[in-house]
């Protein structure tokens, strides 16, 4: 499989169409010629993936996963799975929301579309259930050891998906490292995005729990990549597996001065030694590679220059969106009160 291979009169469905990863996912796969069923409840907008040049291949479907029926899969080839409360914060702010979304609606998920006859179907994990690996490095067949609601309700749904795998139903999860880099959906919550807009915005990057950590990082697209990899590469190779994704594993010191060095400005760095972030782990990338020939095409440095020119020229700004559990605090507690002016029947 190459970048520029042709996927024309292919329909994948991509659930969590609306978010950081499935924006670059959904551009990467309709750039390629295929048609795409984006299926997301949409928290962040629907005008992301609308503007001007989206072709008739595209199809939004406003839907929670777990309401998905068979129908909703008909045409598909291959299913490529996003949807999920993204992060640790965000599933330590609402953990029975995160479990429900994230195991039992993925669970649901990947059960219906092979009721429906999908032949492919690929989720998108995270190496995050590795958690507090100590000092070795990670392959996909070491212990898991998931520190998160995050985490281990992702590798909850990656086994069920991952045992349903047949000769008529191939299943594979890619465990992403820590994505960085642009997306119509901007994320500054992620530590190069993070790391990037502070130094641009206050000239200082404050490195959290000493920076002696190990994070795996990956580019955006690079995920996207890999997505597409595992939903049209062979499937006796790729069925039933997990398979790690990044480009390289660094300190969080490490990542801080890379930033630094980038950007064309003087940029302070402050060590703050407490941090509630438990995960210290690297990864090893092997398999990708060795099964699927896929390598990474995307540098730590390339990102931090892109955005921060895109962030120079007003391309992209820090709102309100662009921190997940944030956002996803603003609708919990929008959805809270709207419960409260019903239980006062003054919801009309």
């Amino acid at each position: 499989m190459t970048d520029s291979q042709d996927l024309s009169g292919m329909m994948f469905l991509v659930t969590g169409a609306g978010g950081y990863i499935g924006c670059v996912l959904t551009d990467e796969l309709l750039e390629r010629g295929a048609s795409v069923r984006a299926l997301d409840r949409f928290f962040f907008g629907q005008t992301l993936l609308k503007d001007g040049h989206r072709p008739e291949r595209l199809t939004l479907m406003r839907k929670d996963i777990r309401d998905v029926s068979a129908a909703d899969f008909d045409g598909v080839d291959a299913v490529l799975d996003l949807a999920a409360l993204s992060n640790d914060p965000s599933g330590d702010l609402a953990p029975e929301l995160t479990w429900d979304i994230n195991s039992l609606g993925r669970k649901h998920m990947v059960h219906k579309a092979k009721e429906a006859g999908v032949p492919r179907f690929v989720m998108s994990s995270t190496c995050s259930v590795y958690g507090a690996a100590g000092d070795g490095i990670s392959t996909e067949e070491s212990p898991v050891n998931p520190v998160s609601v995050y985490a281990n309700s992702n590798y909850e749904a990656e086994t069920e998906v991952l045992s349903l795998n047949d000769d008529g139903f191939t299943t594979a999860a890619l465990r992403n490292a820590t994505v960085f880099g642009l997306s119509r959906r901007m994320r500054f919550d992620l530590v190069v995005n993070l790391m990037t807009l502070s130094a641009f915005e206050r000239g200082q990057i404050t490195i959290m729990g000493g920076g002696r950590q190990w994070r795996p990082l990956v580019h955006v697209k690079d995920v996207a990549r890999g997505l597409i990899a595992l939903a049209v590469g062979d499937k006796e190779t790729v069925g039933g597996k997990a398979y790690n994704i990044g480009c390289g594993n660094y300190q969080v010191m490490t990542i801080a001065a890379i930033v630094r060095e980038i950007l064309p400005f003087q940029v302070q760095l402050q060590v703050a030694p407490d941090d509630v972030d438990r995960r210290n782990y690297r990864v090893s990338f092997d398999r990708l590679e060795n099964d699927l020939g896929f390598e990474p095409t995307q540098t730590l440095e390339d990102a931090v220059a892109e955005i921060y020119d895109a962030l120079k020229m007003g391309r992209i700004e820090n709102g309100p969106r662009c921190s997940t559990v944030n956002w996803y605090r603003h609708i919990l507690d929008a959805r809270a009160l709207l419960d409260e002016i019903e239980l006062d029947g003054r919801l009309l």
